[in-house]
């Protein structure tokens, strides 16, 4: 493999990785100049491999023009390999012909269990809070080929999101969208948060992102706890009188 072949298959991985990602930030990651990552930016563009993003700008509003994002199309998804899905799609449609819905979900959530089997002691080894389970099964995930990574949810930073780069089943998951719905129950229960499941590259999306909640701000509990005594002291009060609007 020649350097600039090397490089190519870098500056892919990274798209499908952290998209979207502009050539700047490319440009620092791979200690490249801007213009030698652009020349690959418009080779992926014309293999149809990558596209801009057309999304609202990632990242802290900027002055200026924004600079040009860029993810993975599905093709350059598929240049990371999908290895069995032939096979699988037609393992489900027989499985779903001889056994009926209840067969096929049955197998799709048995699919589910193993994942929580396999990922679980790893992710029960790395600590309690949601935050270092995130860590842990976004490393498991990764190393089985799902280009994962942990990303901050938002700007007051109450969540962080697992962002998932390729999905090696995701031809299959157009099909049987029930098997994203499975994943992430596993998810939730291997965490022990309830999360939410933003996009999914089978859906369209360019990455699958799952969203996990890391508490509320303090002053968001107490604000709870007394909203909750309120509810309660309201709750065992006998009214003084009058009648309900509405009862």
């Amino acid at each position: 493999m020649n350097s600039d072949q090397g490089t190519y298959e870098q500056i892919l991985r990274l798209i499908v990785e952290r998209g979207p990602i502009t050539a700047g930030e490319l440009a620092k990651i791979l200690v490249l100049t801007p213009a030698a990552v652009r020349r690959h930016i418009g080779v992926l563009v014309k293999d149809d491999f990558i596209e801009e993003y057309s999304g609202p700008p990632k990242g802290p509003a900027r002055r200026g023009r924004p600079s040009r994002q860029y993810v993975a199309t599905a093709e350059g998804q598929s240049q990371l390999g999908q290895g069995y899905s032939d096979l699988a799609s037609n393992a489900l449609g027989f499985v779903r012909a001889v056994m009926g819905e209840e067969g096929l979900e049955q197998f799709i959530h048995a699919r589910a269990e193993s994942l929580e089997k396999r990922y679980g002691p790893v992710i029960d080894a790395a600590g309690t809070t949601p935050a270092e389970r995130a860590a842990a099964l976004t490393d498991a995930l990764s190393k089985d080929g799902y280009v994962a990574t942990l990303r901050r949810g938002g700007p007051n930073a109450l969540s962080i999101q697992i962002c998932q780069g390729h999905c090696p089943i995701h031809e299959i998951a157009e099909e049987y969208p029930q098997l994203c719905e499975a994943e992430t129950e596993a998810f939730a229960r291997l965490l022990g948060v309830p999360i939410q499941r933003l996009s999914t590259i089978a859906s369209g999306g360019h990455v699958c992102t799952t969203n996990i909640p890391l508490g509320i701000p303090r002053n968001l509990r107490s604000r709870s706890r007394k909203t909750a005594r309120f509810s309660e002291r309201a709750s065992t009060t006998p009214p003084t009188g009058g009648v309900l609007e509405g009862n």
